[in-house]
């Protein structure tokens, strides 16, 4: 029997989340598999001990424009196979993917785009989400068991928001998006968080720092660790870490047992 710790976090800044206290979260929580988004750096800049975070095995990748974007992979077992693209170079150059592959599933850590800088960025998030469901229908296809982990940027129904009426031509809860997330699960993922916790709210991810959001928990959930669903037999459970703090995200949590 093996048991997984899965934890996926946007960091808002690996370097900056490392002066409030990320290698001592590493070290108590002690994470099988550790996925961070929004790094903000090449592993180049970073500090030995932030290049891999005492893992064996570290994979970043980075946004071709230095401070932005940027995802990265830590993981304690062997990876089979690792890819930094999806096909897609105009999503790669902004770091938006790690892709790694293990006995147990495959897992895709992803960054998905923020659209609320204008129409430009809109229909980049729009295509970015359809071309990202195509992909996993056939990834799907493959039988391989599998994990989309990250920020979606998406807050999926009005309890993962807390002001769903006022929120709703916001970008991340708009009806277009919504209905993505929709077609997403619909290819057969699911959202570990709900399953196990289905009517729970005031339950976020992410607070807006400039608003100072966090203290009256005025929150969205928009980072997710979801599955397919055959591995909903060795899923026991599934947590948001709203107690951790050092960015304007929590960490999300899945433990399985294989």
């Amino acid at each position: 029997m093996q048991t997984v710790k899965l934890v996926s976090w946007n960091v808002n800044g690996i370097r900056a989340v490392a002066k409030k206290g990320l290698l001592d979260f590493v070290e108590k929580e002690d994470p099988t598999i550790l996925c961070l988004q929004e790094t903000k750096a090449h592993k180049d800049q970073c500090e030995p001990l932030l290049q891999d975070l005492g893992f064996p095995s570290a994979y970043w990748s980075s946004a071709v424009k230095k401070g932005y974007s940027g995802t990265a992979t830590f993981s304690a077992v062997p990876c089979e196979r690792v890819t930094k693209e999806i096909e897609f170079e105009e999503y790669s150059q902004e770091g938006r993917f790690v892709v790694t592959e293990y006995p147990f599933f495959d897992l895709y850590n992803i960054y998905f785009p923020n659209g609320g800088s204008g129409d430009t960025r809109h229909e980049f998030k729009q295509k970015f989400l359809l071309e990202l469901n195509k992909h996993l229908k056939n990834q799907l296809k493959s039988k391989r068991p599998t994990v989309i982990v990250g920020d979606y940027n998406v807050a999926h129904t009005e309890i993962d928001i807390h002001d769903p009426v006022r929120l709703s031509k916001h970008s991340g809860f708009l009806p277009e998006e919504r209905a993505w997330f929709e077609s997403f699960l619909e290819l057969g993922f699911v959202d570990t968080f709900r399953h196990l916790h289905p009517g729970e709210k005031d339950r976020y991810t992410w607070w807006d720092y400039r608003t100072f959001a966090r203290v009256s928990n005025r929150g969205w959930r928009i980072d997710y660790i979801c599955i397919s669903k055959d591995l909903l037999p060795h899923l026991k459970k599934a947590e948001i870490w709203d107690h951790v703090e050092g960015s304007d995200h929590c960490p999300t949590f899945a433990e399985f047992s294989f």
